[in-house]
């Protein structure tokens, strides 16, 4: 199987990964009784500065997972997967995971910045991956 398919399921498995982690940090703040089930109101920051900041690498995850998938579905249909796209998987995939960390871990002025980086360095190579498809 090619590489691509792989970065594929592992960009998959990490964004599935953060969001069993955010249930289960919310289930257990649910059952230790600090929290009730009706108290994550949806769009709007709300518990921690860990569960927000969580919250928001889930959904980032979530929002950029389709890209993922497009750029691999017609690449493949294609017939253009070659070392460079497979390459190209890896970098996408260590940037979204190293992308999260950063979130996880600062809000600092430094950790957006290097946050952002890891976000551009995905967008980038999305757009040569397209731009070789034409």
């Amino acid at each position: 199987m090619e590489t691509i398919y792989f970065t594929l399921i592992g960009f998959t498995l990490w964004t599935l990964g953060l969001g069993v982690s955010l249930t289960s940090y919310r289930g257990v703040l649910v059952l230790l009784g600090k929290k009730k089930s009706n108290e994550f109101p949806a769009g709007i920051q709300h518990g921690s500065d860990f569960n927000w900041r969580l919250n928001r690498a889930h959904i980032n995850s979530l929002e950029n997972l389709p890209l993922f998938l497009t750029v691999v579905f017609l690449t493949a249909n294609f017939g253009m997967i070659d070392e460079f796209v497979n390459q190209a998987g890896l970098l996408i995939l260590g940037a979204r995971v190293l992308q999260s960390f950063t979130h996880l871990t600062s809000t600092s002025v430094l950790a957006v910045n290097v946050r952002f980086t890891f976000y551009m360095i995905q967008i980038v190579t999305y757009i040569v991956l397209l731009v070789r498809l034409v």
